[in-house]
C-alpha cells in the first residue's frame, strides 16, 4: 500500500506535477492543507495557478484525503470536490490509523498527545514548510514539506518535496532532483 503524503501546494500547480510525478501510483493522496491560496507571505511562484490546480485535484484519479490549512477558505472548498476537513481528517486504511492536520491551530506537543490517545499510527501535518520525521513511542509523526515554498533552514531540506508511506516505511523525494532524502528520526 501507497500512500502519498504532500502540503502547502498555495494555488501552484507546478509543484503539483512534480509531486504527482512520485505520487501517481499511491493507493490515496493525502494534503496536509493550504491548497490554493498562496496569502500574503509569497509572492506566487512561477506555475502559481490555483484555478487549474483545483482542476487537478478534481481530476486526480487517485482518492484525496484533505485538511484544512490556515490559507484554505469555504470559498477554496467550493472548487475543490474533495471535502475540506477541519481541523482534522482521519482514516483508517488496511489498518492503519492515520489523523491529518495542518498544524497551525495548537502546538505539535499537544497533537502528538492527542493522536497517542486515539490510538493513532501516523500524524500528518505541515504548515511549517519543512519535511521531518519523528517517532514517539508506536506514534510516527511526519510532516511531508512543500513542493512550492521551502523554509527550512538547513540547505540539504530548503527545497521542494513530498513524501509517502509505501508498505510501512516512510519516504521523502526531493522534487528538484528526484532523489530520496533520508530524515533522521
Amino acid at each position: 500500500m501507497k500512500i502519498g503524503i504532500v502540503a502547502d501546494t498555495h494555488g501552484n500547480l507546478d509543484g503539483w506535477r512534480r509531486a504527482w510525478e512520485f505520487l501517481h501510483d499511491s493507493d490515496l493522496i493525502v494534503h496536509c492543507g493550504d491548497l490554493l491560496y498562496h496569502g500574503p507571505r509569497f509572492d506566487p511562484a512561477p506555475g502559481y495557478n490555483p484555478r487549474q490546480l483545483a482542476a487537478a485535484l478534481n481530476d486526480c484519479p487517485v482518492p484525496l484525503l484533505i485538511a484544512q490549512g490556515n490559507g484554505d477558505s469555504e470559498v477554496d472548498a467550493l472548487f475543490v470536490n474533495a471535502p475540506i476537513q477541519a481541523p482534522y481528517a482521519y482514516a483508517q486504511i488496511e489498518g492503519t490509523r492515520l489523523l491529518v492536520t495542518h498544524g497551525h491551530r495548537e502546538p505539535l506537543e499537544k497533537t502528538i498527545e492527542l493522536a497517542q490517545t486515539w490510538g493513532v499510527d501516523y500524524l500528518l501535518t505541515a504548515h511549517l514548510h519543512v519535511p521531518t520525521v519523528g517517532h514517539h513511542g508506536s506514534l510516527t509523526h511526519l510532516n511531508p514539506g512543500t513542493p512550492t515554498y521551502p523554509l527550512a533552514k538547513e540547505e540539504r531540506l530548503a527545497r521542494p518535496t513530498c513524501a509517502a508511506l509505501v508498505d510501512g516505511a516512510v519516504c521523502f523525494w526531493a522534487l528538484d532532483t528526484g532523489e530520496r532524502l533520508v530524515l533522521d528520526a
